[in-house]
């Protein structure tokens, strides 16, 4: 990390508020997905550059693993992800640590903190300074989260009712993967309109904040007080150092270790302790003067490790399920624990957040943005079916790592993943003429102020920040 931190923030690119401007100056009814402030879409536009190539190196590295482990080597990748580098307890006096974990393990619990920090420094910036800061633009991502958690739960459940010992994997297909989702716009060459692009971002924000939630309540198992306690101290100095925008790696690094050692020894899953950590960073400029504050400085450097190492390394030592031909896949899918899955994600997500979005729309009478319709909605709301990490996750909390339902539950996430992506892909590129016009419209800057004229036009000029 850098010696100097950034002063402290006003925030750089908050955005206006939905309504458009009639021609006026007076606002019309709410627009849904309708184009935020021109440095909020600069900056997500960012955000999605680096997790399209965390997308990319997230597939590859799944995808190596699913070949490994069906080929005649396949002990070898398993005998690698069960490789304990500390075969016993680590003991400090009367503390026993239990920090003999597997290789895999070390992925989902250690590297997948890194992950979940950056998705606490995501939160609380939207929450302060983003979208998720103006009620009205929150209330449309906010309800097709919920609505995308729902139904895919409910209809696991209902594959799994009748006492087969299953339910408790409800959550695994309510998990939305953004690097794999922006990867799949990449590879099909889809350019999203801003708003669609906002939309998909701050939707995944809040279905991480819901995953989060599940685990801490539901997967937690076991719970020891008093190291909860202890990791909050940490946690506490971490948070100090932040607010006084002391951020020397040499302070904070031993910090976040602590905190995760003592979460994780808890019983609360260890990768909370990377959302807490997020949230204590802080987002506004106390000098208020322009440009990114802490918690986007430490975003910024933190994400390509995230995206390009961290979530691969897990992708790929949580996929690789060894499928046994076309008859394994089939017995796979006999289990409804793998069907609820596929069905939840595929269907359910697609449901739940069209049909969410169709409520808003009904019950405040808004109006989608110009030139788009609900096929867009649809579109959307089959990619974000696409669960693969969180998803991954919440099955091995559910089931145990290397079990008969943990590889089972990994078909189904595999299978619901790549069929939810198909399908977004078959309805996006119908209407990627209209989206490549839309953002091309976007990118025009005929008065080359560095500002794209779609942002100035009207009474109220889009690329600053309402007053």
């Amino acid at each position: 990390m850098a010696d100097t931190p950034p002063s402290d923030q006003q925030p750089s690119d908050q955005n206006p508020s939905a309504g458009a401007a009639t021609p006026s100056g007076s606002r019309s009814s709410v627009r849904l997905f309708s184009r935020g402030s021109f440095l909020e879409s600069s900056r997500l536009a960012e955000v999605l550059r680096a997790e399209t190539t965390g997308g990319m190196l997230l597939i590859l590295g799944a995808v190596v693993a699913i070949v490994w482990a069906n080929t005649p080597w396949a002990h070898t990748y398993e005998a690698i992800r069960d490789f304990k580098p500390l075969a016993h307890p680590v003991h400090l006096g009367s503390l026993s640590l239990h920090l003999d974990l597997s290789i895999g393990a070390w992925a989902a619990d250690g590297l997948l903190a890194i992950f979940f920090f950056v998705v606490g420094l995501e939160l609380k910036r939207e929450f302060v300074a983003g979208d998720l800061r103006d009620p009205r633009r929150a209330a449309l991502p906010m309800a097709a989260a919920v609505g995308g958690m729902v139904a895919p739960a409910l209809i696991y459940v209902l594959f799994n009712l009748g006492g087969n010992g299953a339910l408790g994997g409800w959550a695994i297909p309510t998990a939305t993967d953004i690097a794999f989702a922006v990867a799949i716009l990449a590879v099909i060459s889809t350019h999203l309109p801003s708003g669609l692009r906002t939309f998909l971002l701050t939707l995944a924000v809040v279905d991480d904040l819901l995953a989060i939630t599940i685990i801490a309540i539901f997967y937690t198992s076991d719970l020891e007080p008093l190291f909860l306690l202890l990791g909050l101290v940490p946690i506490g100095v971490f948070a100090l150092l932040v607010q006084k925008r002391i951020w020397k790696g040499y302070l904070l690094l031993p910090l976040a270790v602590v905190a995760w050692v003592l979460v994780h020894e808890s019983g609360v899953h260890a990768t909370v302790a990377g959302v807490l950590l997020g949230f204590t960073v802080p987002v506004l400029r106390r000098d208020g003067a322009s440009g990114p504050g802490l918690a986007e400085h430490l975003e910024h450097l933190v994400r390509p490790v995230s995206a390009g190492f961290a979530v691969p390394v897990f992708a790929f030592f949580a996929a690789g399920v060894t499928v046994g031909g076309f008859s394994g896949l089939w017995d796979s899918l006999h289990d409804p624990v793998a069907m609820g899955i596929l069905v939840g994600l595929v269907l359910g997500k697609t449901i739940g957040i069209s049909g969410s979005t169709w409520l808003l729309a009904t019950f405040t009478h808004a109006d989608l943005d110009d030139e788009l319709s609900w096929i867009d909605v649809v579109g959307m709301a089959m990619l974000a079916g696409i669960g693969f990490t969180v998803s991954l996750l919440i099955g091995e909390l559910a089931f145990g790592q290397g079990s008969e339902r943990d590889d089972h539950v990994k078909v189904g996430v595999l299978l619901g993943s790549v069929t939810a992506a198909l399908l977004a892909t078959v309805v996006l590129r119908t209407r990627n003429r209209v989206y490549r016009r839309l953002w091309e419209e976007e990118q025009r800057d005929d008065d080359h102020d560095g500002i794209p004229d779609v942002y100035q036009r009207g009474d109220h000029d889009l690329s600053t920040p309402p007053s």
